[in-house]
């Protein structure tokens, strides 16, 4: 049987991503739950550090032996397709599809990053709002707590509803500068969307720090 899927998103690029799905993928592996996190698509990959790539990242936190980096990795640092016709790469939902799919068989939870916004064009005709469809995954929405991000993450959490996607959760990440909605964003956000966990993430040094704070996420994920 093959297991539950939830997407990590964003309002924006940026955002904090790749720290709430590895910090989530290390809470849950704590909890004993048998965790791949995916990376479909990466653009703006150094070579001379794969360490710091996003879909690496992912793999360390939870410790799987595969995959270990990104399905398909880009160099040039914009929208994945862009990037793709830059570089002669040609990109293949399926791919990533399958990939899932397989990291799903014997795992109790598969995370899947996205890249750049909910929107954000995988490929020219895909989104990952598209993929998240097409797997019946569930999804968690990233945000950056700053000034306007009550009206980007509501207007992403209509997106993901309007297609049938649940939204499991929303994670505020702290932005390095700071502005007056900053203390406030979280609770205006369980106002409005009152049977949703809001979560907020300081800043922190590694993505795998953010396992404690991710804790109550992974508890809520396995109910």
């Amino acid at each position: 049987m093959s297991a539950p899927i939830v997407v990590v998103t964003g309002t924006d690029t940026e955002v904090g991503k790749t720290v709430v799905t590895a910090g989530l993928g290390r809470a849950l592996t704590d909890l004993g739950v048998r965790t791949v996190a995916v990376k479909p698509v990466e653009s703006g990959i150094d070579a001379l550090t794969p360490e710091r790539e996003d879909g690496a990242q992912l793999a360390r936190a939870t410790g799987q032996d595969t995959p270990s980096r990104a399905i398909t990795r880009l160099g040039a640092p914009v929208a994945p397709p862009v990037a793709a016709e830059m570089e002669n790469v040609e990109l293949d939902d399926g791919l990533w599809t399958r990939a899932v799919l397989e990291a799903s068989i014997g795992a109790d939870l598969v995370l899947v990053e996205g890249a750049g916004g909910l929107l954000s064009p995988l490929t020219w005709d895909t989104t990952l709002l598209d993929l998240a469809g097409v797997w019946g995954a569930d999804a968690v929405v990233v945000a950056a707590n700053k000034l306007g991000v009550i009206n980007h993450t509501r207007l992403t959490l209509a997106a993901l509803r309007s297609a049938g996607v649940r939204p499991r959760a929303v994670v505020l990440s702290e932005r390095l500068n700071s502005d007056a909605s900053m203390a406030s964003n979280a609770e205006s956000l369980r106002r409005l969307e009152p049977d949703l966990p809001v979560l907020e993430l300081p800043r922190l040094p590694e993505p795998v720090d953010a396992s404690s704070a991710l804790a109550p996420l992974a508890q809520e994920l396995t109910a």
